[in-house]
């Protein structure tokens, strides 16, 4: 118990390193002498269509994406930290390894999309649209965990897992498997 009390503690301290070097960044959308990918920190992009873009080493911390076109585009090892994209359609992105957590996915289409990975603690679903979503290893809250199994369908056309296998759901009455023994 005390040695996971104190890798807790670990993760939360990261966490809050983390959230202060973002929300100490200024806000900035284009490009920098140098740069090869744009960072969307603190910016309101609403309604901006980025389809297809490589935006892989990019950060969209602390943003206001809603509404906007982010299907297949690649996001993968980026940060989304405190990030709004309620409403977006996010068809086929790849969102794996992010750090997404406390993100609003609300009403987002997220068809196809690759998840795995991806570090999810805070962040809300509702109403999300998740047909062949891939979720594997991705750290969600249970209740997200247990509301998105619910839901659950279709396979990943890019990795080829079924959704519901990825989110560890299970054909009991819960509707999820916990994802640590015992939880």
């Amino acid at each position: 118990m005390l040695i996971e009390s104190s890798k807790s503690r670990i993760f939360k301290g990261l966490l809050s390193l983390i959230i202060l070097f973002v929300v100490a960044w200024p806000a900035q959308a284009v490009l920098d002498q140098g740069e090869e990918v744009p960072n969307y920190v603190r910016a309101d992009i609403t309604g901006i269509d980025l389809h297809g873009e490589d935006l892989s080493r990019s950060s969209i911390a602390g943003a206001v994406v809603r509404n906007a076109n982010l299907s297949d585009v690649d996001l993968h090892g980026t940060v989304l930290t405190l990030s709004d994209l309620k409403g977006s359609n996010l068809q086929g992105i790849d969102l794996s390894d992010t750090l997404s957590d406390r993100v609003n996915f609300q009403r987002t289409d997220l068809t196809n999309a690759v998840l795995t990975n991806m570090i999810a603690s805070g962040s809300s679903f509702a109403g999300a649209v998740i047909e062949g979503a891939d979720f594997t290893f991705a750290v969600l809250d249970s209740d997200d965990q247990r509301n998105l199994c619910k839901i659950a369908s279709g396979v990943n056309p890019k990795t080829g897992i079924s959704t519901k296998e990825s989110l560890e759901c299970s054909d009991q009455e819960q509707g999820y498997k916990p994802a640590m023994p015992g939880a």
